[in-house]
C-alpha cells in the first residue's frame, strides 16, 4: 500500500473544510454541543454486518485488546443518559473488511448528532436545513446545487418508505418483502444465489442493485424510511411489529446518512445485543467484548432521542461536486 499526496490547486480539499466547517456553525449555532470522544475502546455494540479494526495495549507484563471505534454512539448514549443533552461528535470512525473504492475509505470522519424530545421525522427535517445551509456557504444559493452536470434542488425531500421503494423499483410487495420465505423465493426467481446465504444477505443484494440506484436520482435528495426491524437494531420499532423508525438519505445514488429515533428500552435492546453477538461469532468476524455498560446506561434512563450518523467525506463529494472521496483529501492511500 502506498501512501500519496494529492492535494490539487483546483480546490476542493479547500471546499471540503468550509463544508466542515458550515456543518459545525449550523450546530453550534442551534444549540448543540461539539463532544470530544475517544477513538479507542476495550468494548464495542455487537453489529454483525460490519467488521472492527483491533489493537493491542501494552505496558511491562499488562496487556489489554483495545478496538478502534466504528461509530461514537457508545460514548454518546452514555453521555445523553447522564443528562448532557442536545450534543454531536464529528470525527474520526473506522471500519475493516470493506474495499477502498471511491465512495468509502477505512478511516473517515463521521458527524454523529442527537436531538433530545425528538423523533427521526423531527431529524429529517433538520437535515434538509443543514443541507441547505451547507449549500449557501458553499454556493451562495440554499435551494439548488449542481452534482456531475445534475441539478440537484434542496428545497424538500423525495420520500418512500422501504416497501414502497422496494415494490417501485424492486417489484417485490410489502407482503412479500417482509416475509422471509417468500422474500428469498422471490429472489431466487430473479435469479439471485440464494443457497448458504441470509435473508439478510439476500435483503442486501436485492436492496444494493435494485433499490439504491435509483435514490436520490430524481432532482431532489431522497429519504428512505421505516426499515425492517431486523436492519435497525438500535431504533425504535414501528407499531406494525416489522419496521422501525430508521431513515437513511440520498442524493446522486449516494447514501449520505442514517438516523433512528433512539430505542431506549434496555431489555428489547440487551434481547437484540445477545442475538447480533451470535450473528457476529457465526460469521467469523473479530471476536470482541460486548458493551453491557451500554445496557446499563439505558437502564439509567436514556432520555426519548432522536440521532443520525453522516458521512462527513460522502457530503463533501457532493458540495465539492467530485466523483471521489479521495479527491477531497490531503494524504490517501492506494
Amino acid at each position: 500500500m502506498n501512501i500519496t499526496s494529492n492535494y490539487s490547486k483546483d480546490g476542493s480539499y479547500k471546499t471540503y473544510l468550509q463544508i466542515v466547517q458550515s456543518i459545525r456553525s449550523f450546530l453550534n449555532d442551534n444549540g448543540y454541543l461539539e463532544l470530544d470522544l475517544p477513538v479507542l475502546s476495550p468494548a464495542l455494540i455487537p453489529e454483525p454486518y460490519l467488521e472492527v479494526f483491533k489493537t493491542e495495549f501494552k505496558y511491562m507484563d499488562e496487556k489489554q485488546n483495545l478496538f478502534l471505534t466504528p461509530s461514537p454512539e457508545l460514548f454518546i448514549k452514555r453521555l445523553l443518559a447522564s443528562g448532557i443533552g442536545d450534543c454531536y461528535y464529528m470525527g474520526k470512525a473506522f471500519r475493516n473488511s470493506e474495499p477502498h473504492s471511491p465512495r468509502h475509505e477505512p478511516e473517515f470522519t463521521m458527524l454523529e448528532w442527537y436531538k433530545v424530545g425528538k423523533d427521526y421525522h423531527y431529524m429529517a427535517d433538520q437535515v434538509l436545513k443543514l443541507l441547505q445551509h451547507i449549500a449557501k456557504i458553499v454556493t451562495g444559493d440554499d435551494s439548488r446545487i449542481s452534482y456531475q452536470g445534475t441539478l440537484i434542488s434542496l428545497e424538500k425531500w423525495e420520500t418512500f418508505t422501504v416497501a414502497q421503494a422496494f415494490e417501485k423499483y424492486a417489484h417485490i410487495n410489502p407482503e412479500t418483502l417482509f416475509n422471509e420465505e417468500a422474500f428469498i423465493a422471490a429472489a431466487q426467481k430473479k435469479g439471485y444465489k440464494t443457497e448458504s446465504f441470509t435473508y439478510d444477505d439476500i435483503w442486501s443484494q436485492l436492496y444494493t442493485q435494485e433499490v439504491e440506484p435509483h435514490l436520490g436520482m430524481n432532482g431532489y435528495p431522497t429519504m428512505l424510511y421505516d426499515y425492517p426491524v431486523q436492519f435497525a437494531a438500535l431504533s425504535k420499532p414501528n407499531n406494525d411489529g416489522v419496521t422501525a423508525q430508521r431513515f437513511e438519505f440520498y442524493i446522486a445514488g449516494l447514501e449520505l446518512g442514517n438516523c433512528y429515533t433512539e430505542l431506549t428500552d434496555a431489555t428489547l435492546q440487551k434481547t437484540r445485543f445477545k442475538q447480533e453477538a451470535k450473528e457476529r461469532e457465526i460469521s467469523g468476524k473479530i471476536s470482541h467484548p460486548v458493551d453491557w455498560g451500554f445496557i446499563e446506561s439505558l437502564e439509567r434512563g436514556m432520555p426519548e432521542c432522536t440521532g443520525i450518523a453522516i458521512g462527513v467525506e460522502r457530503i463533501g463529494m457532493i458540495f465539492a461536486n467530485v466523483q471521489s472521496i479521495k479527491d477531497i483529501k490531503l494524504i490517501t492511500f492506494s
